[in-house]
């Protein structure tokens, strides 16, 4: 590592992470799902949770090579059922509120060769028993943040022109910069940049448009909101009320589409890794809230098994604007981790909603949320379609529009 105070930054990384990402508050447990080649800092975020005065934290270790060795070895009963303690585990933390980290590390294409089909089982027998958290996570019931930490495949993936070393500390000084890491006081500068995406929120709620239409070159979309939506931007509050930051970078405002009001194409402009492949050109078709044609120029068959996962899967849950102009677009780096490629991109997400992206939906039942055509589905996944020739008008109740992005930024 030749990273100039590289212990001394991943600290304060750590520390940021605590006191911003989650924003711990004393007595509360947490849960941190961590790769085992990120031991240096897991025993960082372990101590200033403990600082910070964590009850509990609990340590879930992740390996690639031990989850490929199970998708491509384990008995198909073992892919298609989750153990009870899993389960258990899983209620226990949405029932008892537990702050959730999360951090990705680990190689885009980790799972490339395995069998699709053993995947995409795998997946949707832990989406079904893992409801719990997952519902906790998408309510806000409890505070949680997604960060990421440099890794050596992955960081080869970004930057392959490099060798193994030089590739590992370019990708952590991305990570610290995206993080805001690298400033005097990342803190503060985080409520300066929360500050000012609450702004473009706040004033997009104001307007509360019926619908936004998407024109580029490659993409001719309108999407309807539901009314009384809510967009959020940098940062959510728990049930606690606990004002937390879900993701670290984040450069997003955004809110849900009504899933009965999608019409036109989509292309995406970046490659998603998704399930441990990589997707490449994308494209979607959609009519009255549902997609009907879609195309990749690579991964069509994780692509196809995505879109089976249920039946909101074939539909959007999240609207995303991100400017081109963000710091992460500028980089020209293409992280093959949606973390920081959304951020990078104006971005749709398949799949389920978040009940907080519409008035008084955390207090919702699926069906009550169904019914304001806020889109219900046990995945959620997000792919890049943004670029600098991208324009997006709103449109009122009464037909007229107003230009919110032009050329990929903010009007």
């Amino acid at each position: 590592m030749t990273i100039a105070n590289f212990d001394e930054t991943l600290k304060k990384y750590a520390e940021l992470t605590i006191k911003t990402g989650v924003n711990l508050q004393k007595g509360q447990e947490v849960v941190l799902y961590i790769s085992v080649t990120q031991q240096k800092l897991a025993h960082l975020i372990i101590k200033e949770a403990y600082k910070a005065g964590a009850s509990n934290v609990m340590v879930k270790w992740d390996d690639v090579f031990t989850a490929k060795q199970f998708l491509e070895n384990a008995d198909e009963k073992h892919l298609t059922e989750v153990p009870n303690f899993k389960v258990e585990e899983a209620n226990y933390i949405a029932d008892n509120r537990v702050v959730r980290i999360s951090v990705l590390s680990e190689d885009p294409a980790a799972f490339a060769g395995v069998d699709e089909e053993r995947i995409a089982k795998k997946q949707a027998s832990s989406g079904k028993a893992l409801r719990a958290v997952r519902l906790a996570t998408q309510n806000n019931d409890l505070s949680w943040t997604i960060i990421g930490a440099a890794d050596y495949a992955w960081a080869k993936q970004v930057f392959p022109d490099l060798d193994k070393e030089e590739a590992l500390d370019a990708l952590w000084k991305e990570i610290f910069k995206t993080a805001r890491v690298d400033n005097d006081d990342p803190i503060a500068e985080w409520e300066r940049h929360a500050k000012t995406l609450q702004d473009k929120a706040e004033w997009l709620n104001q307007e509360q448009f019926s619908a936004l239409k998407y024109k580029s070159p490659r993409t001719d979309l309108t999407i309807g909101l539901p009314k009384n939506h809510v967009w959020a931007g940098a940062g959510s509050t728990s049930a606690d009320g606990v004002f937390f930051m879900p993701n670290m970078p984040t450069e997003e405002v955004f809110t849900s589409a009504d899933n009965t009001r999608i019409d036109g194409y989509v292309t995406s402009t970046k490659p998603l890794s998704y399930s441990g492949s990589i997707l490449e050109n994308m494209r979607f078709t959609f009519k009255d809230g549902k997609v009907i044609e879609a195309t990749a120029d690579k991964g069509q068959k994780v692509l196809n098994h995505l879109l089976a996962t249920d039946e909101g899967a074939k539909s959007l849950g999240e609207v995303s604007l991100v400017p081109d102009p963000s710091p992460i677009s500028q980089s020209g780096i293409i992280f093959y981790n949606t973390l920081y490629d959304e951020n990078a991109s104006d971005h749709l997400a398949l799949g389920a909603s978040y009940p907080f992206n519409i008035e008084g939906g955390t207090e919702m039942t699926d069906e009550e949320l169904a019914s304001n055509h806020m889109n219900i589905s046990q995945t959620h996944v997000d792919f890049m379609m943004g670029s600098a020739d991208m324009d997006i008008d709103g449109i009122k109740e009464d037909g007229s529009t107003v230009p919110v992005f032009r050329n990929g930024d903010w009007v």
